[in-house]
């Protein structure tokens, strides 16, 4: 049998030691790596290399390489942020950055089919999942359908509070996702470093009849979110 190369060796090995222990735990440099497994700095940069690509390190440059936090993935089942995350067993939480009533314009009023002249509520957060940043979230709704909705608690799934105080349920969504480089504002909020990639995911909601209820643009930290799916071959 081949003898596995020295890399992978290496990325079984660090593997095993970072098993278990808690998310952004510090490893060594790659200097002591190298002296404490008696291989090259090539090497160790390559096991690195692989297992940040498998999600399981991050690496921020000036401080050092870190245990990632377990990665989210996303179905394509409709579901909102909260209920994501308490399927995974994390807390959901947000913080409100922004909420108010703004013009439409040309691009939100073809999303959610109002005029460009029509009011739209805008409401800003950023979610947590376990008091950690997991994505900045921008909805606007047609104002018309949400009044009083920025005197309600925004902490919440916005969702739930859609259903129970307005009667809206929000029944299926178009969805565009489309990788990106976080500006230097959404990595100060996200806490990543800047120019991390992240996942911009573009929603429109609709309601039983196919009526636009809401437009979202959600910029998710890469390293802790992806989305999964299954694709069937068609019959020949």
């Amino acid at each position: 049998m081949a003898r596995q190369a020295k890399h992978e060796e290496l990325r079984q090995a660090l593997l095993a030691g970072i098993t278990g222990s808690p998310p952004h735990t510090p490893l060594p440099t790659e200097r002591e790596i190298s002296a404490r497994h008696g291989v090259s700095r090539n090497t160790v940069r390559q096991a690195l290399d692989a297992l940040e690509a498998a999600g399981s390190l991050y690496r921020v440059q000036g401080a050092g390489t870190f245990v990632a936090p377990p990665v989210v993935s996303k179905s394509l089942t409709l579901t909102s942020f909260s209920e994501d995350m308490r399927a995974r067993e994390l807390e959901p939480g947000s913080r409100l950055l922004a909420a108010g009533t703004v013009r439409a314009g040309r691009q939100l009023a073809e999303r959610l089919g109002v005029e460009p002249d029509s009011d739209v509520v805008r409401v800003s957060r950023l979610r947590l999942a376990d008091g950690s940043p997991m994505c900045l979230e921008n909805v606007h709704f047609p104002a018309e359908r949400v009044p009083g909705l920025t005197d309600e608690d925004l902490t919440g799934s916005l969702y739930m509070l859609l259903n129970e105080r307005y009667g809206l349920d929000i029944r299926s969504a178009d969805q565009i996702v489309r990788a990106v480089d976080l500006d230097e504002t959404a990595s100060a909020l996200l806490g990543v470093p800047l120019g991390s990639s992240g996942l911009r995911v573009q929603r429109v909601g609709m309601d039983h009849r196919d009526t636009p209820v809401e437009a979202t643009t959600t910029i998710y930290r890469a390293d802790r979110y992806d989305i999964r799916f299954t694709v069937r071959r068609g019959q020949q």
